[in-house]
């Protein structure tokens, strides 16, 4: 099971990512993990990664392709992987489909506003990290912590201004994947991936039936 999980920020990825992986036992591979690791093995390449990273550049794609081409060859990845945040562009996609084969694109489909109402909602008590949401996990006392009484915040990345930021950085950059995975069957003797838009609004149980029902129909049952 050799797949990509597509999805904008606040479409539920990391919690699918999590179910996807138990289920089927395979690794899940992040570029941001892939570049910490780098950084950590001190490599050739890890150091020039570092360097890049350090002066607050965008690390480039043949040196991210480069990455993901050695993390999918571990021993650990042998029997699939689920790559997260993986490729980001349609050039990336390019360079990964002449070396690699991938059974399943699956893109987590929410609509803007849903996201906006998931991500602003969003409410943290600082000292301790206890998350909140004002609509969908909301505090006793509105505006309060359960456990101390101390007043919760938003965090800056959750506000709606900076979250329509994310978003049109994910649509401009990121959503031609979309297309270009929707019509790549399209293609003269291309069997897969297969790509499969599942929506995302509902409960966690619910998307997640609904996405490995894509993945195998006939084998996979929900636990």
């Amino acid at each position: 099971m050799r797949l990509i999980l597509l999805g904008c920020p606040g479409a539920g990825k990391g919690t699918q990512a999590k179910l996807i992986t138990e289920k089927f036992q395979i690794p899940q591979i992040s570029t941001g993990d892939i570049l910490r690791s780098a950084i950590q093995q001190d490599s050739a390449l890890g150091k020039q990664v570092k360097e890049i990273v350090e002066s607050g550049r965008l690390v480039p794609d043949e040196i991210v392709i480069q990455l993901v081409q050695e993390r999918i060859k571990q021993p650990d990845a042998q029997n699939g992987f689920l790559l997260d945040g993986f490729p980001r562009t349609v050039t990336q996609a390019e360079a990964l489909h002449k070396h690699t084969d991938i059974d399943y694109v699956i893109d987590i489909d929410v609509p803007e506003e849903e996201i906006l109402r998931r991500l602003t909602g969003r409410r943290i008590h600082p000292d301790s990290g206890r998350t909140y949401h004002v609509l969908y996990q909301p505090p006793k006392e509105a505006g309060k912590d359960d456990v101390t009484g101390e007043p919760l915040v938003q965090r800056p990345d959750d506000s709606e201004e900076t979250v329509r930021k994310r978003l049109a950085v994910y649509q401009a950059q990121t959503s031609p994947l979309r297309e270009y995975y929707s019509n790549f069957q399209a293609q003269p003797g291309v069997q897969k991936p297969y790509y499969v838009k599942v929506d995302g609004t509902g409960s966690v149980d619910e998307i997640k039936k609904k996405i490995f029902s894509a993945l195998t129909p006939s084998t996979v049952t929900s636990k």
